[in-house]
C-alpha cells in the first residue's frame, strides 16, 4: 500500500499565466487582470486546478514586474486591486485557485524602503539592503549580476555600493535584518487573508548570503560567479522555517520555491515531507542549455538538449526524492524557451506529435505538473530578426556585453542563441485566434506576435478534436481520476537508450508503463508487446508490434 501523504496541491495541475502576454482587455497592447478574467472559462475547459500568476504588483517594470515598488498594490498597466479581487472571485467561483508570485530576494529601487535606505548611512531603513564600502576604490567583490555587468552599484550619496544580483534597479534585501523578515511575513499574511491560495517564490534559494562576501571564480572572463555564496546560503532553511511558522502553516496553501542552484539533497530539505519549509521546489538542471549541449558563451547555446542528459536529470530527481520530498514537473515557463521548440520538434510535420509526446513524458511522472500559457496548444519559439525585436533585459544586456562591448560573439550567432533559448520566446502574446494580433489585443502589442499565429492558435485547437489542447485536457483528467499517476512509485526503464524515454509507476499491485520515442524515426521498442491492460492515452490511433512510431507515446495500466 502506498503511504504517501496526500495533499490537494499534489493532485493539482498548475497553469502559469504571464499576464503581460496573456490577454489585453483594453487595447493598450499589454495583457491585464481583466484579460485573465475573460479567459477563465477557457482554462476551466482545459481542466486545470490552479493559476500561478506571474507578478502583478506595482512595478516600474525594469524586469517585467519582478522589480516591485509596492507589494500591496497592482501594476497600473494590469489594472486595479478591484480588478484583482474580481478575478480572484471569478476564479474561485469556477473552482480554480490563484497562486501569487512572491518576489522577496529583492525589491525595486523605487520601493519606499530603498528610497529611504539610500538617503544616509544612519537611516532606519539602511540595513534593509546590503551596503558595502569600496575595496581599493572598486566593487566590494568581483561578482557578476545574473543580467550581465557587476552585481554591485555605486551610490554617490553615501559613497557605498549596494548588491543587486539581478538588475541594478533590483537591490537585494538584507534577510539578516529581522525587521525585513517581519515586513515580508506581514505582507504575505495580508495576501493570504485576502484569500489567495499560495505562493510561487522567486529565487527564494538566494535570500541568505555568505556573510564574508568572498570573490567568485571567473565564469565568463569578465566577472566572478556569485552562486556558491548566494544560492542555498547558510541561513536559508532557518529563514524558511521561520516563514513557515509565522505564515505558511497557518493557511491551507501551496508553496513552490524557485531554487537556483538547488541540488537533490537541498531539495529534500526545502520540500521535506514534514512540511516545515515549502511544498516543492523548481530545479533547473534539465533546462540548463549550457550543460546538456555545447554552449556558445555562458548559458547561451544553439544546440538542442540530448535525451540522455535530460532523462538522466529527470530520473535522478524522481528516484532520489521518492518518499522524502515532493517534486515539481515542467518543460517551460516565462524564463525558458518554448517546450516543443527546445525539447521536441516544432516543424509543421512533427509539432503536434512531439508536443503530445513531451506532455505524456512529463505528466505521467511523480510530482505536480506545470503548464505554461500556450504550451497546451503547441506554441513555438520566435525568430528574432535583430536585437530590436527583444524586450527582455537579460537578452539586451547579454547582447551589449558579448557582442557590442567585448566582441566575444558576432551578432548573427547571438541572435541564433536567442532563437534557441531566450526568455522572450515564452513572452510573445498568447495566440488566441487567427485575427489581427492573434486576438491578444486590438492595439499594438508590447512585443511582437509570433507570425505563425494564423495556423497555431487556441481557436483552431478547440475546433480540432485531435489537437494538442484536447490531449492536455485528457492528461489532466487522468491525473484527477487515476491515483497511481499522482502517488505511484517511479521506476526508470531503458536507462541507456539514446532514443526512448521509458519508465514505470507502481502502486497497490498495479503498474503503469510509459514509453516515448524522442525522435522523428521509427524505433524498436518491445515494452508493450506482451502487456495486457488498459491504454490510458497515446498520441497515435494505431500501434505496431515491436515499434514506436516517430514521437509516439503510449501509457498502459496493467
Amino acid at each position: 500500500m502506498n503511504n504517501e501523504k496526500h495533499a490537494w496541491w499534489k493532485e493539482a495541475v498548475i497553469y502559469q499565466i504571464y499576464p503581460r502576454s496573456f490577454q489585453d482587455s483594453n487595447g493598450d497592447g499589454i495583457g491585464d487582470l481583466n484579460g485573465v478574467t475573460m479567459r477563465l472559462d477557457y482554462l476551466k475547459k482545459l481542466g486545470i486546478d490552479v493559476i500561478w500568476l506571474s507578478p502583478v504588483y506595482k512595478s516600474p517594470n525594469d524586469d517585467n514586474g519582478y522589480d516591485i515598488s509596492d507589494y500591496r498594490d497592482i501594476m497600473t498597466e494590469f489594472g486595479t486591486m478591484e480588478d484583482f479581487d474580481r478575478m480572484l472571485a471569478a476564479a474561485h467561483a469556477r473552482g480554480i485557485k490563484i497562486v501569487m508570485d512572491l518576489v522577496v530576494n529583492h525589491t525595486s529601487d523605487e520601493h519606499k524602503w530603498f528610497i529611504e535606505s539610500r538617503k544616509s548611512k544612519d537611516n532606519p531603513y539602511r540595513d534593509y539592503y546590503i551596503w558595502k564600502d569600496p575595496r581599493d576604490g572598486h566593487e566590494p567583490t568581483n561578482w557578476g549580476s545574473n543580467f550581465s555587468g557587476s552585481a554591485w552599484k555605486f551610490d554617490e550619496t553615501t559613497g557605498q555600493y549596494y548588491l543587486h544580483l539581478f538588475s541594478e534597479k533590483q537591490p537585494d534585501l538584507n534577510w539578516e535584518n529581522p525587521k525585513v523578515r517581519d515586513a515580508v511575513y506581514d505582507m504575505m499574511t495580508w495576501w493570504c487573508d485576502k484569500g489567495i491560495d499560495g505562493f510561487r517564490m522567486d529565487v527564494i534559494s538566494m535570500i541568505s548570503k555568505v556573510q564574508s562576501y568572498p570573490d567568485g571564480e571567473l565564469f565568463d572572463g569578465v566577472y566572478g560567479n556569485a552562486n556558491p555564496y548566494v544560492c542555498n546560503g547558510p541561513r536559508v532553511h532557518e529563514f524558511l522555517q521561520e516563514m513557515n511558522r509565522r505564515v505558511l502553516s497557518r493557511y491551507d496553501i501551496m508553496t513552490v520555491g524557485e531554487a537556483a542552484g538547488v541540488t537533490v539533497e537541498e531539495a529534500k530539505r526545502y520540500a521535506n515531507n514534514e512540511g516545515t519549509e515549502l511544498g516543492m521546489v523548481f530545479h533547473f538542471e534539465h533546462t540548463d542549455g549550457s550543460s546538456n549541449s555545447e554552449s556558445v558563451i555562458g548559458k547561451w547555446t544553439v544546440n538542442p538538449p540530448r535525451l540522455t542528459y535530460v532523462r538522466g536529470i529527470l530520473n535522478k530527481w524522481q528516484t532520489e526524492l521518492e518518499g522524502k520530498a515532493w517534486g515539481s514537473l515542467y518543460w517551460d515557463n516565462h524564463d525558458q524557451p518554448r517546450a516543443v521548440s527546445r525539447f521536441g520538434n516544432d516543424s509543421k510535420e512533427w509539432r503536434e506529435l512531439s508536443a503530445k509526446m513531451l506532455a505524456t513524458v512529463l505528466h505521467m511522472q511523480k510530482g505536480t505538473p506545470y503548464i505554461y500559457q500556450g504550451e497546451e496548444f503547441g506554441m513555438t519559439n520566435m525568430h528574432f530578426e535583430s536585437i530590436d525585436d527583444c524586450r527582455d533585459i537579460e537578452e539586451i544586456n547579454a547582447y551589449q556585453q558579448y557582442v557590442t562591448d567585448h566582441k566575444l560573439v558576432d551578432a548573427e550567432t547571438m541572435l541564433r542563441c536567442f532563437d534557441t533559448i531566450a526568455r522572450d520566446n515564452a513572452r510573445t502574446p498568447v495566440q488566441w485566434d487567427a485575427s489581427a494580433n492573434a486576438g491578444f489585443t486590438t492595439g499594438t502589442p508590447w512585443i511582437k506576435v509570433n507570425p505563425n499565429y494564423t495556423e497555431i492558435n487556441a481557436e483552431a485547437a478547440l475546433a480540432d478534436p485531435n489537437s494538442v489542447f484536447y490531449y492536455y485536457q485528457k492528461l489532466i483528467s487522468l491525473r484527477h481520476t487515476t491515483p497511481i499517476i499522482v502517488y505511484g512509485t517511479f521506476r526508470p526503464l531503458l536507462p541507456d537508450s539514446e532514443v526512448l524515454y521509458a519508465y514505470e509507476r507502481e502502486m497497490d499491485g498495479k503498474v503503469l508503463t510509459v514509453a516515448a520515442n524522442w525522435t522523428d524515426r521509427e524505433q524498436e521498442c518491445t515494452l508493450f508487446d506482451d502487456l495486457e491492460g488498459e491504454e490510458l492515452i497515446s498520441n497515435y490511433d494505431s500501434h505496431r508490434t515491436g515499434i514506436l512510431q516517430p514521437y509516439e507515446a503510449r501509457v498502459i495500466l496493467h
